[in-house]
């Protein structure tokens, strides 16, 4: 008995089907993936430290999940000074990204509307600065801030976070796609270079200076060894330098240290749910011309 060959379409069809089904299962077992160490942690602030790791091992369904949840863990950390350094970190961050967009649109601005000599070597330069890991010279420039009486403010804390090399390749990528044809008819209008800029490419690279500012944003928010240099007293301390603190030298509550990571990880984590359209647009434009 002959069979019925199915039509090209149906085949190409059926073949995208399972390339969909397939694509789709894997993005979600990577999810799940980076989820699970998330909900884990969060479901351990909502129990008593000494029961952190009661369930670990073997592994069953209470590991994932409790049925007795405690706000205790949370109420706890209105004992400490972690609030004060939560505040300390949304604005240290807030203030860099305002400053960082600023320094790193204008440099970025500048590496791609202005032809000069050198310019080549000035953007190899930008890229060579934010492949150098922070830390690598974090403690002799720490000693310089020291000199300039820098320790223990939020200016020195700032600082470091305004010029960042991946915002500026960013920005002038974005920069670089925007058509000749209107910068030649601001030109028209009688608008100067800085009138170009601030009426022309700001206007337009909304995406781009979003998912910039994400960046100069998280770069300052998980910071930790620049930080802990900076800001040894309890009102210039941050975030990620108050969470480490919390951990005594023979005692640690699980608990209560599970509760303010939940906080410093949810605090970043809405910001950029609420802003990933614009940051995925800005990235997907990268390199586009």
């Amino acid at each position: 008995m002959a069979t019925t060959a199915l039509p090209a379409g149906r085949r190409r069809f059926t073949r995208r089907t399972v390339v969909t089904i397939w694509t789709t299962l894997l993005a979600v077992s990577v999810g799940i993936a980076f989820l699970v160490p998330l909900w884990w942690t969060f479901i351990s602030s909502l129990r008593p430290g000494a029961e952190t790791f009661t369930y670990l091992n073997p592994l069953s369904w209470q590991t994932f999940f409790t049925l007795t949840p405690s706000l205790q863990n949370y109420a706890a950390l209105l004992q400490t000074d972690l609030w004060r350094a939560i505040l300390n970190s949304l604005f240290v961050s807030v203030v860099t990204v305002v400053a960082g967009l600023a320094v790193c649109a204008t440099a970025a601005y500048g590496l791609s509307a202005f032809r000069f000599r050198g310019r080549g070597v000035l953007f190899s330069v930008v890229i060579l600065s934010f492949l150098i890991p922070f830390d690598a010279i974090a403690i002799p420039l720490a000693a310089m801030f020291r000199d300039w009486h820098l320790q223990n403010t939020f200016l020195g804390l700032i600082l470091p976070g305004i010029g960042n090399g991946m915002a500026i390749f960013l920005l002038r990528t974005f920069f670089l796609a925007i058509p000749e044809e209107l910068v030649e008819a601001g030109r028209l209008d009688g608008l100067g270079w800085w009138g170009i800029f601030t009426r022309i490419y700001v206007p337009l690279s909304r995406p781009a200076l979003i998912g910039a500012g994400l960046m100069l944003f998280l770069f300052q928010w998980q910071a930790y060894v620049w930080p802990l240099l900076m800001g040894t007293d309890n009102t210039h301390i941050l975030g990620p330098v108050a969470l480490a603190n919390m951990q005594g030298q023979f005692h640690v509550d699980y608990g209560v240290l599970f509760a303010a990571s939940m906080i410093l990880v949810l605090i970043p984590l809405a910001i950029i749910l609420g802003f990933q359209r614009y940051f995925i647009q800005s990235v997907s434009t990268t390199g586009l011309k």
